[in-house]
């Protein structure tokens, strides 16, 4: 049998409930047997017969940011010294009071986002990334592994193990290069952290380069998707393996272009993969001995001498 929920004054149950008051009243003796919460903050913008996206007013929260976007600062520097000479002082002294009454961690975690926005500004990073990498070093914060080590380093650790999560291809010299970390420091605060935190990342495939190294040396859709079949031909024959990924994809774009007439010299190649001239000429030998591209190569080379003839 359902329970039928009374009055405790009167035992009625002539109750109703008041949408607006968020109460549930009793009719008989008018005593206000629960009182419920009321979400009253309900601001939406926008039209539905508009298609338009309704949402609430205010900021939304942010894994960028030391407090998510919820703490309420007392003003900003530039805001406060355009009040009057009193209100200034007394502004300034709530501001460093707020400052003080901050735990070590608010203080860590306000520089930190602080670093993680520049960097991952300079990278061209999209939020998702930015805020995986927010969520990491979080992590790293609470569980006290940030001890003894560079907040930067840290930082860049975290948003390298962030791309390596979503698979966006950046290099440890990129990040390197955007934190002034060195990229040995980087690659052991990185290993250090997938350690102790037990995450999971696959490894990068050189596949994930192309797109972005053929576009920034401005090669052709052809040119690309060559580089993409020398890649699946040198999986299979096991020269992708115990090699940087880096540099495998821009050895394969330096050979694409060489077989569609589009000349790239090895230093442009190198500079766009972030890796040495070396490593470069090295995958370059390798494929095209492994994977017999090297008659290929000569045939476009006696065409280009008959044509210049």
């Amino acid at each position: 049998m359902p329970h039928i929920k009374r009055c405790p004054e009167c035992n009625s149950i002539n109750l109703t409930y008041d949408e607006q008051r968020g109460e549930v009243i009793c009719q008989d003796c008018g005593l206000v047997v629960e009182e419920k919460m009321v979400d009253t903050g309900q601001e939406l913008h926008g039209s539905a017969d508009k298609g338009e996206k309704k949402g609430r007013g205010g900021a939304p929260l942010s894994m960028q940011k030391f407090d998510k976007g919820l703490t309420t600062n007392v003003g900003e520097i530039s805001d406060i010294y355009r009040l009057d000479a009193g209100q200034t002082r007394k502004f300034l002294r709530l501001k460093k009071w707020q400052e003080r009454v901050s735990t070590s961690i608010e203080r860590n975690l306000r520089l930190a986002m602080a670093e993680l926005r520049r960097v991952a500004s300079f990278l061209n990073l999209p939020t998702v990334v930015r805020d995986e990498a927010s969520r990491v070093y979080n992590f790293v914060l609470q569980r006290g592994l940030v001890r003894g080590r560079s907040m930067e380093s840290v930082i860049a650790a975290c948003i390298y193990a962030a791309c390596r999560s979503y698979n966006i291809p950046r290099t440890l010299d990129e990040i390197a290069n955007a934190s002034d970390v060195e990229r040995k420091e980087i690659g052991r605060t990185y290993r250090f952290i997938i350690r102790k935190l037990a995450i999971k990342v696959t490894p990068s495939s050189p596949k994930d380069y192309i797109s972005r190294f053929s576009s920034i040396l401005h090669l052709s859709p052809k040119a690309q998707n060559d580089a993409l079949r020398i890649l699946k031909k040198a999986d299979i024959s096991e020269l992708t393996s115990g090699r940087g990924p880096a540099g495998i994809a821009a050895a394969a774009l330096y050979v694409a272009a060489l077989l569609n007439d589009e000349k790239k010299t090895q230093r442009e190649v190198a500079d766009v993969a972030g890796i040495t001239e070396v490593t470069i000429r090295n995958r370059y030998k390798e494929l095209i001995e492994r994977l017999g591209l090297e008659e290929k190569l000569k045939i476009k080379e006696a065409e280009e001498k008959s044509g210049k003839k």
